[in-house]
């Protein structure tokens, strides 16, 4: 079985790779984060009837959203494994470029619907990242290497909603032009510096697209018991963070009367809060209070997070849940950590390929249960008047996903990897192709395999 690569000689070369995947992410965090003061407004001017039938049309967006991703993403990670990472990764950001080209342009909800679509097909970058992070960084510091990548992200917010919701405020359709300038920038930065992560002797030897489906990409955490129950645990994270997508710009419009720069200044100040949690507290506290940990801390921060957010009847104690909402984010990078520690290197990209359909399959829920959650407490026909709602049902999703985490990881082996569990061929007759670098006493692995 292959071994995770040295973190001593090629160490230098990996904080490179890091470094330029890093850029990676955050160039496509400040596209995404530049739109979102934005598109719920431009929904609603399109849509028309106020903020209520935006709330519902916003719901129908991200979900048919997070359906194109669900279908796509495990074709992404396929493609990643036989492919490379580079390459999905470029064409990932020219396809980003080219849609948001269309988003400006739309002068229809039908056609700005269809350029949604598009998106949902090219957005890729993210977990093919989490993938090369994987191909590069021993296991062992994988952690503190996802949370400087999480960093990006918050890095990301901290710039893109606050300059999306500065030119929202010139022009409605102005950050959409912007972000595909910073897209187009991602692609050239990637042909020209972006190495590949993945070596061929690496790479699955066949790519079969027949079997490259949302469901197959699911059969692999079911192979690896602890990966299955942190998988859990990230869909409910995932269905818990859709309140944050779907409804908080009309939520805070409606409760708080934000408009697109008041949401963007809100914004940078969650990322740069985030973006403070992952850089600094993450690389520190996983090592020295362990992985399951900080993981359930963060879970439990998550839960505070979105009760405070909920309750909150006045702006400025809706600000006292960012703190919390911050340190929620500890939680990620432990999970990813302990789920890639199970996996075969030459299955990372499947892996990562598989929980980004867990994001998009809770999206294909999420979004509408929070708009229509929120639709109909803010409804004049509601027998009762709550608005907050829908923040504290995501924060009863953390508190189930914290209880099954703490279960999950309650005797998780300190350093030993443990061996995928056989799955029988009647379970999934004829789906588990050989790959070239198997063990010969380990089970096929399925042929493939993306979210949040």
């Amino acid at each position: 079985m292959p071994m995770d690569p040295s973190p001593t000689p090629a160490a230098p070369r990996h904080r490179a790779a890091l470094a330029f995947i890093y850029v990676t992410v955050l160039l496509d965090m400040l596209a995404f984060g530049i739109i979102i003061p934005v598109l719920p407004h431009l929904i609603e001017q399109l849509a028309g009837g106020g903020i209520a039938k935006a709330a519902w049309w916003v719901g129908i967006f991200s979900t048919v959203f997070a359906i194109v991703q669900f279908v796509f993403s495990p074709v992404q990670g396929a493609l990643s494994d036989r492919y490379g990472r580079r390459p999905v990764i470029l064409i990932s950001n020219l396809g980003l470029a080219v849609d948001f080209v269309v988003l400006a342009l739309a002068p229809t909800l039908w056609l700005l619907f269809a350029a949604r679509i598009l998106l949902g097909m090219t957005a890729a970058s993210f977990s093919t990242a989490n993938a090369y992070i994987a191909d590069i960084i021993p296991k062992e510091k994988r952690a503190a290497a996802f949370g400087i990548l999480g960093s990006a992200f918050g890095l990301g917010f901290i710039i893109g909603p606050g300059l999306g919701g500065f030119l929202g405020g010139i022009a409605l359709r102005l950050p959409f032009w912007v972000a595909a300038g910073l897209a187009l920038c991602n692609f050239l930065y990637g042909c020209f510096i972006l190495p590949e992560s993945l070596p061929k002797e690496r790479r699955t030897t066949r790519l079969e697209l027949h079997s490259a489906h949302p469901f197959g990409s699911l059969k692999l955490l079911r192979r690896y018991p602890q990966v299955l129950g942190l998988a859990v645990v990230l869909f409910l994270v995932y269905l818990a963070h859709y309140v944050l997508q779907t409804v908080f710009v009309l939520y805070a419009d409606y409760r708080y009367h934000w408009g697109p720069q008041a949401v963007g200044y809100v914004l940078m100040l969650v990322g740069a809060c985030d973006g403070f949690v992952q850089a600094v507290l993450t690389g520190k506290l996983a090592p020295r209070f362990g992985e399951r940990r900080v993981l359930l801390a963060g879970m439990l921060f998550g839960v505070g997070a979105f009760m405070v957010m909920g309750v909150a009847d006045v702006g400025w104690a809706f600000l006292l849940g960012i703190p919390l909402l911050a340190l929620w984010g500890l939680a990620m990078p432990p999970i990813q950590s302990i789920m890639t520690q199970q996996v075969d290197p030459s299955e990372q990209g499947r892996l990562q390929g598989a929980i980004g359909s867990l994001g998009s399959f809770a999206g294909i829920f999420g979004p509408y249960l929070f708009a229509q959650v929120f639709a109909l407490s803010i409804a004049p026909s509601s027998p009762i008047h709550l608005p907050g709602v829908a923040f504290v049902l995501s924060a009863a999703l953390m508190l189930v996903g914290m209880l099954i985490a703490a279960r999950v990881t309650r005797h998780l082996p300190a350093t030993a990897r443990p061996q995928p569990i056989e799955v029988g061929p009647a379970v999934f007759p004829g789906d588990l192709p050989p790959l070239a670098t198997a063990h010969p006493s380990e089970p096929p692995h399925p042929p493939q395999e993306d979210h949040l």
